[in-house]
């Protein structure tokens, strides 16, 4: 079945710049709980620890996804855009702990069955 939803996104994805390099803090990774820049608490919320799994339903160019997995825990990003996936490998390239993958939020991550310790999503769970 064709996810007519995913062109609407890579469209998205295509308007839109890539992440800072860096936050108003200085930091070359951090976590961000709304689309707005440096709003809302830090990735110790979630209270996870170094080995925890971490699920991000609407990953985006992977900014949140890759900081967790910086912080130790093993962090599922999914996207409907394979555009925005993109921007996460080529922002992103080689962050150890760091899985990417493409389709719908109820799809993710396939096949597989995982037991997570922390969801989050800003926009992915309710398109």
């Amino acid at each position: 079945m064709t996810d007519n939803r995913s062109p609407a996104r890579d469209e998205y994805a295509q308007s839109t710049p890539q992440r800072r390099r860096t936050s108003a803090k200085g930091e070359t990774t951090w976590f961000d709980w709304t689309r707005f820049p440096d709003h809302g608490p830090g990735a110790d919320v979630p209270a996870l620890k170094p080995g925890d799994m971490a699920l991000d339903l609407g990953c985006g160019s992977g900014g949140n996804a890759a900081h967790l997995a910086t912080l130790g825990m093993k962090s599922l990003g999914g996207d409907l855009s394979e555009r925005q996936l993109d921007k996460a490998r080529e922002r992103w390239p080689g962050v150890n702990g760091m899985e990417l993958h493409q389709g719908d939020a109820l799809a993710c991550p396939g096949d597989t069955f995982m037991v997570f310790d922390a969801i989050r999503s800003v926009c992915g769970a309710a398109w």
